[in-house]
């Protein structure tokens, strides 16, 4: 998205920004008082291509309304609020359930179910889930070159 925005330095703008949080955002008393800028930097910038990607995700997932439906419902109960709706999107779209207990960095965490009303996962779905992730990701790529080939046709 930042690409199809600014081209190169919108990229690397991004990257930076992204950089940034993954080295300083996360809590911890290290860097609990500056760290919550770069990580609410990340959430800003990273806000519309989570948002195009939950889009395509439901649009080209097994089960649009499934998606749509936890997407509305799941999104803002996850940490992240641009993890949650492309998480609850997928989700819906798999027609499974995702969240819960989990193992992270040595910890335990306990996080909200997404989809609550999908079935549990089980190893088939990861084929589903990489070939889904392979569409959304083509899909992407072509709405940020359509749209930044709009962008440069209207400034010249």
């Amino acid at each position: 998205v930042w690409g199809a925005v600014g081209g190169v330095p919108g990229l690397l703008g991004f990257r930076a920004v992204n950089t940034l949080d993954a080295m300083v955002g996360h809590k911890s008393p290290k860097y609990r008082r500056y760290g919550w800028a770069s990580a609410r930097l990340d959430d800003v910038a990273g806000w519309p291509g989570a948002r195009l990607t939950a889009v395509l995700a439901a649009v080209t997932g097994g089960d649009p309304r499934g998606a749509a439906r936890a997407w509305r419902a799941d999104a803002g109960r996850h940490p992240s609020p641009n993890a949650g709706p492309v998480e609850a999107s997928f989700a819906g779209a798999l027609g499974v359930r995702l969240g819960g207990t989990l193992s992270y960095g040595g910890r335990v965490e306990h996080r909200p179910v997404l989809n609550g009303a999908g079935r549990a996962v089980a190893v088939q779905d990861i084929e589903r889930a990489v070939r889904l992730s392979q569409r959304v990701g083509w899909l992407a790529l072509g709405v940020c070159v359509a749209a930044r080939r709009i962008a440069k046709g209207r400034t010249s």
